[in-house]
């Protein structure tokens, strides 16, 4: 059974992280099989948090993009290069294939044989040299074994189709030859004394009693042949070692872990319909083919904490959405089929988490709830925040009962932890929380930070405002970094220069500065975004 993946939005916080892990551990709990990840670097307040309930760090996931692994592709379809012309034929038509990749031993590839190379083999390449073994001329001629004395044979072939006489004095006839004749005595007696390896009897003729000895005696190997020389001629050349007849030793090939996208839009410049499969050790996996493409597993995927196509992970829309657990707005993700959807209007998403353990009769283990605790306190910035509600604390009373730790105490130590800005980079800082909305035609991207160390920050005002309008330009008409004091209770404001009248329209004031402090706004959801989009949205 496959995993899956259960993550929160880009830049993650403590309750995107916390939820991932907590969510996926009930999921599992209830015997289905998933993985929590994050979409990027977790910052100083959760790694606090994990380290403090002693809680590993979830994976980084990249993406959830089709891979060529994931597309009903031909597993296993690939021939031995010592495999017979005639094989390569049969397996092309039991598979319907019209190409088949050629391998070593290890699976290495060698080549990519098409039909219509093989076609190019019977109009174009001169059949007077054959290198196969024993049991592909059985295969190949419908034969008989008479003689075996070696397993492998490489030399010139020769039709003994002249009268005798002249086939004895024009032939010249050399040692490890390969003769195809019918039932001339003469002829057979002249070559079996020439050291020829492999005598071809054609017609299923027998093989006169003391020719049968003298080729016995000189260890000359025979065979005989169902068809007529004629066409023992051609069919002889369908035993010959694929790898004799190789003619596109470096085909262009793909790899398991290329993305499906990638390997439409390559395939279509190079112009081929059928593609060798490798693996990261280049060994060969099948063959791949563009009719194969809209053939593909999407990989599952549960969303927490967001479910806004903008806020999530690249290639989403190629993934399979089975659930959503949130506490915002409703975004533009869209899906195929229904799906289990839990939002509601509370401060955090793991007070629905911490409701979906009740529901689901799971008891919390100490260090999930530990971790749930701190995911309320940090959305609801201690409980303070506009957003919180009866259940956010309920929520909280009861995972501090469980993981034995004084909520108040425990939540001013993690935001202590997480809000010192030292040694970091204003990039940084400023995509630590960073989300994107539209807005109409608009864009609008909003940053929040919680620190108690705006002063640290205030000299750095002029590089925090260059980012911003830097970040602006060209992809949002606004861009606002929020600097939330808990202890103060309000936010300092920085946003690129051209928005200035719209932060002043969103909050009632008049001739504000880069650092305005806006008492009594902590929460983006509630506070900061719903005004500044009423704002965008007047004036589109």
């Amino acid at each position: 059974m496959k995993s899956t993946y259960v993550f929160g939005h880009r830049n993650p916080d403590t309750d995107s992280v916390c939820s991932s892990i907590s969510l996926s551990y009930l999921k599992n709990q209830m015997g289905d099989v998933t993985v929590p990840r994050v979409l990027g670097h977790i910052n100083k307040e959760t790694q606090f948090v994990l380290n403090y309930f002693g809680v590993k760090e979830p994976e980084y996931l990249n993406n959830v993009k089709v891979q060529l692994r994931n597309v009903n592709y031909h597993k296993g379809v690939m021939l031995s290069e010592y495999a017979s012309l005639k094989e390569v034929i049969d397996y092309m038509q039991e598979q319907s294939c019209t190409a088949i990749p050629i391998v070593d031993q290890k699976r290495h590839l060698k080549s990519l044989i098409t039909l219509k190379e093989i076609a190019m083999v019977f109009i174009e390449e001169a059949k007077d040299h054959l290198y196969t073994n024993y049991d592909h001329l059985l295969h190949s001629l419908k034969g008989r074994e008479i003689l075996r004395f070696q397993e492998e044979f490489e030399g010139r072939l020769v039709a003994g189709s002249y009268q005798s006489q002249t086939f004895m004095t024009e032939s010249s006839l050399q040692k490890g030859d390969i003769l195809i004749v019918g039932d001339r005595y003469k002829v057979i007696e002249h070559a079996i004394h020439a050291g020829i390896s492999l005598l071809v009897i054609t017609h299923d003729f027998d093989l006169d009693p003391e020719l049968l000895k003298l080729a016995q005696k000189n260890k000359v190997s025979v065979i005989t042949s169902q068809f007529d020389t004629y066409n023992t001629c051609n069919q002889i050349t369908l035993s010959n070692y694929v790898k004799s007849l190789l003619l596109n030793l470096n085909p262009s090939v793909f790899h398991e872990l290329d993305y499906l996208s990638d390997f439409l839009e390559e395939s279509s410049r190079i112009g081929h319909t059928n593609y060798p499969l490798l693996n990261k050790r280049n060994e060969c996996l099948g063959l791949i083919r563009i009719t194969d493409a809209s053939h593909y597993e999407k990989k599952n995927v549960i969303l927490v904490d967001h479910n806004n196509l903008e806020q999530s992970v690249p290639g989403i829309d190629e993934a399979r959405i089975v659930e959503i657990i949130d506490h915002h707005n409703l975004g533009k993700i869209g899906t195929n089929v229904p799906i289990n959807f839990r939002s509601m209007p509370v401060g955090c998403t793991s007070t629905i988490l911490y409701h979906l353990y009740e529901e689901a009769h799971v008891k919390i283990p100490k260090e999930i709830a530990g971790i749930m605790m701190a995911s309320i306190l940090s959305d609801t910035l201690l409980l303070k925040s506009p957003t919180t509600t009866d259940f956010d604390q309920k929520a909280v009373k009861a995972l501090s009962q469980i993981c034995g730790e004084d909520d108040q105490a425990f939540g001013y130590q993690m935001l202590k932890a997480g809000s010192s800005v030292e040694g970091m980079e204003v990039e940084d800082i400023i995509y630590q929380d960073f989300k994107s909305y539209k807005v109409g035609t608009s864009s609008l991207g909003i940053s929040q930070i919680v620190t108690m160390d705006f002063e640290s920050m205030k000299d750095h005002i002029t590089q925090y405002v260059e980012k911003l309008n830097e970040i602006a330009k060209g992809t949002y008409e606004t861009v606002v970094l929020f600097i939330t004091d808990v202890v103060q209770n309000g936010s300092y404001v920085l946003y690129n220069e051209s928005s200035k009248h719209i932060i002043e329209d969103s909050f009632d004031l008049e001739e504000i500065q880069e650092g305005y402090f806006i008492p009594n706004v902590v929460s983006r959801k509630k506070q900061m975004l719903p005004k500044i989009m009423e704002v965008l949205e007047r004036n589109a």
